[in-house]
């Protein structure tokens, strides 16, 4: 059984997702960030930078998020969650998840720790404002194409970047241009929601409204 050690609202959100769209039994560990938890030396021997999420699944103890989403879709291509090895279709999957993963994601992170990023004392402020005004226009990008190829990012297809991109809009809300003022990107996040396995992590982790 997949153990998954997660806290809520964090990055552990898409591989939940994924876990219970696949339908796969679970347990989840909760590491209690409000008591760091996740620098305790028993979660520190799990992931020694201590992030969350980690995912167990017998001897394999695997850290990053993208990682462990490919690793739960591999492991069961029945739910379909990412195209077929080898197909023009996954090559645009690749594209998309290292572009949430690796441009949206570390900008949301500067977001949320301006003071991370600079040496200046005085100047998360400025930092944060130029970090959120790039994360508007990714997300203008990401609207613009789904009202192109819509409704999910793979077009008629959903898959698992659209449940990464739900987590991702999620930590946007508090932009002043926020995801769910973005009509396109709007209606995609809508249908993800409304999923029955995005309805019961929403639930289980405690997702206060807006979600996103």
């Amino acid at each position: 059984m997949y153990e998954l050690f997660y806290y809520p609202g964090n990055g552990n959100m898409a591989p939940h997702f994924l876990l219970e769209e696949i339908g796969a039994p679970f347990a989840l560990k909760l590491v209690d960030r409000t008591r760091n938890e996740h620098k305790s030396a028993a979660f520190l021997k799990l992931n020694p930078h201590g992030l969350i999420p980690v995912l167990v699944d017998g001897e394999t103890v695997l850290t990053e998020t993208p990682a462990i989403c490919l690793y739960l879709s591999d492991k069961h291509p029945g739910a379909a969650l990412a195209p077929p090895l080898g197909t023009s279709a996954r090559g645009h999957f690749y594209k998309w998840l290292m572009y949430l993963a690796d441009t949206v994601h570390p900008d949301l992170l500067i977001y949320y720790y301006p003071q991370r990023f600079t040496c200046d004392a005085n100047g998360a402020d400025a930092v944060r404002q130029a970090v959120e005004n790039r994360l508007i226009g990714m997300f203008q990008y990401i609207d613009d194409q789904l009202s192109r190829t819509g409704p999910y990012l793979m077009g008629e297809h959903f898959s698992l970047v659209d449940y990464y991109l739900l987590m991702l809009a999620r930590w946007a809300r508090g932009l002043k241009t926020p995801p769910r003022q973005m009509p396109h990107l709007a209606r995609t996040l809508d249908l993800v929601c409304a999923r029955p396995a995005a309805q019961r992590v929403i639930a289980t982790e405690g997702l206060a409204e807006p979600v996103y």
